[in-house]
């Protein structure tokens, strides 16, 4: 065959090889084009965001998110950011149209050399559109389909348009999708604040996250931060001294502890569980809702502090139970090799309470290997525990019978709570043991019913049991206030004087059996004739019990529920002792009232409610919507319900007053201001209770054991919740002005004889300033009664008022 012919033969099969080829490319991309999503609807860029949870003054305390992410502008972030990003994932981005065919070949060659996708060799472009757009799977056919899609969003969209996309979408790690929220994980700083190598290490990862965590594999990530940088520097974004600069550069990762954490874990939840009814779990999750709260984080912290030290405490009133286990060395060593790795990025700090195993004596102490570290524990920082030996490895842990004198197995772990870091580099530290009882606190305005601190436990983490709004427990005398509130709407006073005197009940059981109830004070004494005042500053029982059966158990069973109560109430005299159980929160509701002047306002969390877009859906505030809620709006009411009148609020109040000048809420004069309160202590001291107010903050404190196991000796509500309260509340109203309870102008005040209950005459020595409802004082004196005439067994005659 002549050449002439086969070169034009040639020539024609190469002609009929690049139709078909082309043919079937368009054919191809016909097929695919037709059933490919719309590039425009990128325009409209709605990704999963962060739902935002704040205190009252604006400080973040929890997020709910799926992709933790956090929307930020193209022109907010730094130029050196974008530009690692391209040097590390797309050098040509600037250059080519959504396709970088020389990359892409390259690709191909390893992956046909693997049989399988091993390489991408996808743009920046590509890989937005195989996120926002496309299934992750790794096949040619969705290589095609990318390969299309980056074609039309650069016909579509500018490259800022795309980069934006891109930088807000990527995933880099530890639940972070996009930048800023990689940057607030990694740096705790905003976006614009990234030095440069803090920008290589972020562009650095898009890659493999896990792989090059700065967490687990810091080393591994300065690595490829120096990649990065040396890329910066071939395309001339950044000079050689500015890269070296940057690899020299100390980077300080912030510590992931606070990532995914809230911090009021307990009023979060709560929070959490309303929106998820109300608004669905993909609203919640993905929506970037925006709550503001009714907590105000310094008191919550306050309150958390004061519930773990106060349990502490108690638990170390109980005795040392011994070490947390006893390592064989294996497992010791195991342990403490781990505890170093997590001290690499977070080292002890003081307050921390952490494990420790012990190693020696030192000195008059211990020494305690803590990681890496050494911790010391003088022998009076242990004090509370009793006298501790070291015993050897391998031995068991001992104790004496009184429980004052142990032996440590060289390995014991121990909980220790670190004081300082020494000049020696060894830490000062105090023995502590986890508490067994648990607590809780919540305090709230009774002015408005907002919440300023929940804590429903001692560690969220352990235990999501929210003993505030869950624990259903015996008030114990906390119920008294309730009993003599309905005793004065009954035409007592603070004068009436009752008689506490024993008292017999006996009760035929259906079997014929008869049962008998001999009510006893807890001093087990009786005072006789006795004041009403005296008996509530005391918490006098016989005196509760016998003012209940005469104002009718019934009476007081639904005043209870008028003023909060809302669980079910035991119709029985065992009510004066506080043996129908409620909540803590149902408590806080009803000395909210009395704190109030006799009106009940529902607790309540959240102050509003906006959307991604700061659209308001839901306020407690009017003015929020100036033409009245529209549709998909909600104004949440302030129910203000009058349940006592104001001179029963106030008298009550004045009640209580006494109980901590005088009585057993005296702990709470330690505010040194006007404080109103009552102890509550239950049978066989399983639950300890105080309740407490002054004008402009309510706060309840429980501490019991959740499977109901007694508290211990002499762990009355005075002992064992009392100093949690005072705790709370030094901080909580330190920067509030000291206020006096309101007075009603109706209150009336007389001189009263307190031997009789009485009018005392002008020269009398012996006499009390009492408190009056209008027109219930009494009329007589005292010189005119020679004799007290009881009307019954027990209430000395009202008439004589």
């Amino acid at each position: 065959m002549p050449v002439s012919k086969l070169i034009r033969n040639l020539f024609f099969l190469g002609v009929f090889a690049l139709l078909f080829f082309s043919l079937t490319l368009v054919g191809v991309y016909l097929y695919f084009a037709s059933s490919l999503p719309k590039v425009d609807t990128l325009e409209d860029y709605r990704p999963p965001v962060i739902t935002t949870v704040y205190s009252r003054d604006g400080q973040l305390i929890g997020e709910y998110f799926r992709e933790r992410r956090i929307i930020v502008p193209i022109t907010k972030m730094p130029k050196q950011l974008i530009q690692a990003f391209v040097a590390a994932e797309d050098a040509n981005f600037f250059k080519h149209r959504g396709l970088d065919l020389p990359s892409i070949f390259r690709a191909a060659l390893k992956n046909i050399k693997a049989g399988g996708i091993v390489q991408g060799g996808s743009t920046i472009t590509q890989q937005v559109a195989k996120s926002l757009l496309l299934s992750p799977e790794k096949t040619f056919t969705r290589k095609f389909k990318e390969a299309i899609l980056a074609w039309r969003m650069e016909n579509r969209l500018s490259k800022e348009e795309i980069l934006y996309l891109y930088l807000n979408q990527i995933y880099l790690g530890h639940a972070s999708y996009g930048v800023e929220a990689a940057s607030e994980t990694y740096f705790a700083k905003n976006v614009e604040e990234l030095s440069l190598a803090e920008c290589a290490l972020l562009a650095g990862l898009p890659q493999a996250p896990s792989r090059y965590s700065p967490y687990r594999r810091l080393e591994r990530a300065k690595k490829r931060q120096r990649y990065v940088l040396q890329r910066m520097l071939k395309e001339g974004f950044i000079t050689r001294l500015e890269a070296e600069s940057a690899e020299n550069e100390k980077i300080v990762i912030h510590s992931k502890e606070n990532q995914g954490r809230y911090l009021a874990p307990y009023f979060s939840e709560q929070v959490r569980r309303y929106l998820e009814t109300t608004y669905g779990e993909d609203r919640l999750y993905n929506e970037g809702l925006q709550i503001h709260t009714t907590l105000d984080l310094a008191m919550h912290e306050a309150a958390q502090k004061a519930v773990q030290e106060n349990l502490r405490n108690y638990d170390k009133r109980q005795g040392f139970r011994g070490p947390v286990k006893i390592l064989p060395l294996e497992e010791e060593t195991s342990f403490l090799q781990k505890q170093s790795e997590t001290f690499e990025q977070n080292p002890p700090s003081n307050g921390d309470i952490l494990k420790g195993v012990v190693r020696s004596r030192y000195e008059d102490g211990l020494l305690i290997d803590l990681g890496s570290f050494e911790a010391v524990l003088p022998a009076k920082n242990y004090q509370w525990a009793g006298d501790i030996r070291i015993g050897k490895r391998g031995s068991t842990y001992k104790r004496d019978d009184k429980g004052k004198s142990f032996e440590l197995p060289e390995g014991s772990q121990v909980w220790i709570n670190i004081e300082k870091q020494r000049a020696d580099k060894r830490f000062l530290a105090s023995l502590e043991q986890q508490p067994e009882a648990q607590s809780c606190l919540v305090a709230l305005d009774p002015r408005s019913g907002e919440i300023r601190a929940m804590v429903g436990g001692y560690d969220f983490d352990e235990s999501q049991f929210n003993r505030v709004l869950q624990a259903v427990r015996q008030p114990g005398s906390a119920i008294k206030p309730i009993i003599y509130a309905a005793a004065l709407d009954k035409g007592y006073t603070p004068a009436t004087i009752i008689l506490d005197t024993p008292i017999i009940y006996k009760e035929h059981k259906t079997s014929g059996e008869e049962v008998v109830w001999k009510p006893k004070n807890y001093s087990k004494r009786f005072t006789g004739p006795t004041s009403l005042r005296k008996a509530l500053t005391h918490s006098y029982n016989v005196v509760t019990i016998k003012i209940l059966q005469d104002i009718g158990v019934g009476y007081a069973a639904n005043y209870a529920a008028k003023l909060g109560v809302s669980s079910t109430i035991e119709k029985d005299l065992t009510l004066a002792l506080g043996s129908s159980p409620l909540t803590p929160m149902e408590l806080a509701t009803v000395f909210s009232v009395f704190a109030n002047g006799g009106v009940k306002i529902a607790p309540q969390y959240i102050v509003r409610i906006l959307d991604r877009n700061g659209h308001v859906l839901e306020s407690s505030d009017p003015a929020d919507f100036p033409n009245g809620p529209q549709r998909n709006q909600y104004l949440i009411p302030q129910s203000r319900e009058r349940v006592l009148s104001p001179e029963t609020a106030y008298l009550i109040t004045n009640l209580m007053e006494s109980v901590v000048r005088n009585g057993t809420g005296w702990r709470a004069k330690a505010l040194q201001r006007p404080v109103a309160g009552k102890t509550g202590t239950t049978n066989n001291l399983k639950d300890a209770w105080f309740a407490g107010y002054i004008p402009e903050l309510v706060c309840v404190v429980w501490v019991g054991h959740d499977k109901n196991d007694p508290l211990g000796r002499k762990e009355t509500g005075s002992r064992a919740a009392a100093p949690a309260w005072v705790a709370f509340m030094k901080e909580a109203v330190k920067d509030i002005p000291v206020e006096q309870f309101s007075v009603p102008d109706t209150i009336e005040f007389r001189p009263i004889d307190p031997l009789t209950g009485l009018l005392a005459p002008e020269e009398a020595q012996l006499q009390n300033i009492e408190a009056f409802s209008p027109g219930t004082a009494p009329k007589r004196y005292a010189l005119e009664s020679k004799k007290l005439h009881a009307r019954d067994f027990f209430k000395i005659d009202l008439e004589n008022n």
